[in-house]
């Protein structure tokens, strides 16, 4: 399993749009992948599951990945998160 940590610079926090994009990206994963935020976690593959989280602008929060090619599969997140202005 391998876990990062992110600060959202997005004005609006990770809403609907961000959330599409990050479910739509681990979709095809057969790994699990969380997305964990104030003593709360969430399955990354479901839209309302992240947005349930209501992570805000500058809230820090982390994904972990969790099965083959985890890695990989984290450096893909954390390049979709920045080329979206969601993180830094």
């Amino acid at each position: 399993m391998v876990v990062k940590s992110f600060r959202v610079i997005d004005p609006a926090g990770i809403h609907a749009r961000p959330a599409s994009i990050l479910s739509q990206k681990v979709m095809s994963y057969k790994g699990d992948v969380k997305i964990k935020f104030a003593e709360k976690e969430g399955n990354l593959k479901s839209i309302m599951s992240i947005m349930a989280l209501g992570i805000k602008q500058n809230s820090e929060f982390s994904i972990a990945v969790d099965g083959e090619g985890s890695e990989e599969m984290l450096l893909s997140l954390e390049s979709t998160l920045v080329e979206n202005n969601i993180v830094k």
